[in-house]
This record gives C-alpha cells, structure tokens and sequence, in this order.
C-alpha cells in the first residue's frame, strides 16, 4: 500500500513538473510568415511554451497561443525591445523580434505574480527578441 502511495506521489510530482495537461487543450497557431521559417517560429514559440510550463506549476491553463504576424517584427517594435534590453545592462542590440498573442486561465487562488487569480486573460502578449539568429529571449510580456 505504502509503495502505491509513493508511486502515485511520484507521478503527480513528475507531472507537476514536465507541465502535464498546459497544453493539452490549447490552440497553436503556429500562422505564416515571410520572415521567419517553420523551424525559426517554432523555436521562438519553445521559449514561451517552457515560461507557460512554469507558470502551470501554480495553476494556470493555457487556451490558445498565437504567432502575431509578420507586421509586428518591425523597426519600431525592435527599437523599443533594444531600449527594455539596454535598461537591463545588456550590451549586444537585438536584431529580429517577434510576438505571440496568448489567452491563459490564472490559478482560483492569488499565487504571488501580480495577476488577478481565476481570471482569463487574453491578448496576453509575448515578446521575444534575438541577435543575428541567436537563441530567442522573452524580453517583455503582459496585456496591451
């Protein structure tokens, strides 16, 4: 008995960890893009899937993520990501960016981040940026 106890701790523990169901029910749109490849989007959208897993370890659950669109990875948005970037002390500018929208169900009890609990959230912006094809890095996220 006390084996199956431990065993079943176990399994929830594991689950808890590798964000098991984060995703099950959730839309991806992966969209097109004329700037980015299939493989390109796909790294960058990791990046917020593993914050995502993260954030499912307090209770949230994730309904739809989506790439923003070509029309988003434009000067004025990389400007603006470089001038969060230098606050931080970095020294390399970033040189592409991109954007996924996302729509999240927060845990029904206040878990700390400053989001509201049991609250679904939409238009939730990320923001990713990176430097001449390097790995992608959140640089800023929230509501618009």
């Amino acid at each position: 008995m006390k084996k199956t106890v431990a065993l079943l701790l176990l399994i929830v523990c594991l689950c808890g960890l590798s964000g098991c169901h984060t995703f099950d029910n959730a839309k991806i749109d992966r969209g097109e893009s004329a700037i980015y490849t299939e493989k390109e989007v796909e790294a960058a959208l990791r990046v917020v899937k593993n914050q995502f897993r993260l954030w499912s370890l307090r209770g949230y659950e994730v309904h739809r993520i989506a790439y923003g669109g070509d029309e988003e990875c434009n000067e004025k948005n990389l400007a603006w990501l470089n001038r969060l970037n230098a606050s931080s002390g970095a020294k390399k500018p970033f040189t592409q960016c991109i954007m996924f929208v996302s729509e999240f169900h927060t845990a029904d009890e206040y878990r700390g981040d400053g989001l509201t609990e049991d609250m679904e959230y939409t238009g939730w912006q990320w923001w990713l940026a990176r430097t001449d094809g390097g790995r992608w890095k959140i640089v800023t996220y929230g509501c618009a």
